[in-house]
């Protein structure tokens, strides 16, 4: 074959491969605007605080007292007990409202109905003036006095925010129930399965991937709310950060530290939310989400190979 032929890209002729393709990024210059004006305005509410009349040592000063750290205790203790109350009681109500009873229906409807609307202030106050009502608390041969001596702050704060929850959590227990294919229900009454077996094994465990979110919100807003039992006389983290505001001559500092460990537990308690959400995943979900370290070290395994490569 002559030199022309191959040339001319004759049989012999070296074929030429594809031009690679150079990828070029779209700008988004919009981004840029919006992070620069984010940043411009965090920076002036962080200077507009440093120039205020705050006294931002005091924060430091008391974060780790005695008295934050037994009202931090007892925030906790009181978000835990009321939402074992809420929990219970939004379970029995959302099976009354499932019951094809009437009368078990119509109560359940009535009561969530009366403590969705009305607000858990208001209700607090109720129960710390019920003696108005009922003079005396009797339990025949157990227990008997006063309402005003039964009625104690924690007692109040129990009931006030226990049972305002149990119909927040009636509600998410009732839509987790109904969630669930009525199939699966029927297949394992076929395989002979009792109610209660059926609800134990086959219903629970898939509603629990919807209901475990939005309870893992009323958790979180549970904490926040026991605030409201300052009212109530029953001393709390909001309540004890006032007392020592009121004495130190720094009531918005103390402000200012009840909300710094608010933000702290609420952090931890979402943390955990985020794993609890994820563990019941497990059967609806090829693939788990990263869990946020597996996030950070495949951001760090991204930019170190791209650094390499450079």
């Amino acid at each position: 074959m002559t030199d022309t032929e191959k040339t001319a890209g004759g049989p012999g002729a070296a074929t030429a491969g594809p031009e690679a393709i150079k990828a070029i990024p779209v700008r988004h210059y919009g981004r840029y605007v919006t992070a620069v004006i984010a940043i411009a305005i965090l920076v002036a509410i962080i200077y507009a605080f440093g120039q205020g009349k705050i006294n931002w040592h005091a924060v430091p000063e008391y974060f780790f007292d005695h008295r934050i750290m037994t009202g931090v205790s007892k925030t906790l203790l009181l978000t835990v007990l009321s939402m074992l109350i809420g929990i219970v009681g939004g379970i029995v109500l959302a099976v009354m409202r499932l019951s094809k009873n009437p009368v078990t229906s119509s109560i359940a409807w009535f009561y969530i109905w009366f403590f969705r609307g009305t607000p858990v202030l208001v209700q607090l106050f109720l129960w710390f003036n019920l003696g108005l009502v009922f003079e005396y608390i009797n339990l025949m041969p157990f227990y008997k006095d006063y309402w005003s001596n039964f009625m104690t702050p924690l007692l109040t704060a129990l009931l006030g925010l226990g049972l305002n929850e149990a119909a927040y959590m009636a509600e998410i227990c009732r839509a987790g129930l109904l969630a669930v294919d009525e199939g699966q229900t029927e297949a394992a009454h076929a395989l002979g399965m009792s109610h209660a077996k059926t609800l134990r094994r086959v219903i629970i465990p898939q509603a629990m991937r919807v209901i475990v979110p939005p309870t893992g919100n009323e958790v979180i807003n549970m904490l926040k709310t026991t605030s409201l039992v300052a009212a109530v006389q029953y001393p709390e983290l909001f309540r004890y950060a006032q007392d020592i505001g009121q004495n130190s001559g720094a009531p918005v500092e103390m402000y200012f530290l009840a909300a710094a460990w608010y933000l702290i537990m609420t952090s931890v308690l979402s943390v955990g939310q985020y794993y609890i959400e994820r563990y019941y995943a497990r059967g609806s979900s090829r693939s788990l989400p990263p869990t946020p370290w597996q996030k950070v070290r495949s951001h760090l395994t991204t930019f170190s190979s791209r650094k390499v490569a450079a």
